[in-house]
């Protein structure tokens, strides 16, 4: 079992990965990554997105995505994951938690004071298992997002 920073000979799996996670979300529809905007997401000239992959007998079985965010009431960045999503048959072995850990160090390493990330809220499994890691639901904010027609018809 390892956690480590992806390289580029990772990016075949992670984005298969996107896609397992994007059907257990019950938003395939709606995943279109491709191996070419990973890429270049993580690796190219300035990459704004980094990742961290889960590996169980030389597999890879696992990835967190995650970015830089910034609280302006902290003054300081902190961790936003993006995705954490670990293969079924490779639950329950400690893989998630390591991931989590993995983001955690890169936090307390680089002083950011914050990891953060979302939930649906039917994921019961991933509720329970990110409470009993000390993580606090934030009730009082619901996520808001602008995509496709309504994106384009405020940006134009």
């Amino acid at each position: 079992m390892t956690v480590r920073r992806a390289v580029l000979e990772d990016v075949p799996a992670i984005v298969e990965l996107v896609y397992a996670l994007a059907d257990y979300e019950r938003a395939p529809d709606e995943c279109h990554l491709t191996a070419e905007q990973l890429q270049t997401a993580l690796f190219g000239e300035t990459p704004a997105v980094f990742a961290h992959v889960a590996l169980l007998d030389d597999r890879i079985v696992g990835c967190a995505i995650w970015f830089l965010s910034y609280s302006t009431w902290r003054g300081v960045h902190g961790i936003y994951l993006e995705d954490l999503f670990v293969r079924p048959e490779a639950r329950g072995t400690g893989l998630g938690k390591a991931l989590l850990k993995a983001l955690a160090e890169e936090c307390v390493h680089n002083n950011y004071e914050r990891l953060e990330w979302s939930v649906l809220n039917w994921n019961t499994p991933a509720i329970d298992f990110y409470k009993a890691l000390g993580a606090n639901p934030q009730d009082d904010w619901t996520v808001y997002r602008l995509t496709d027609n309504a994106l384009a018809k405020l940006g134009s």
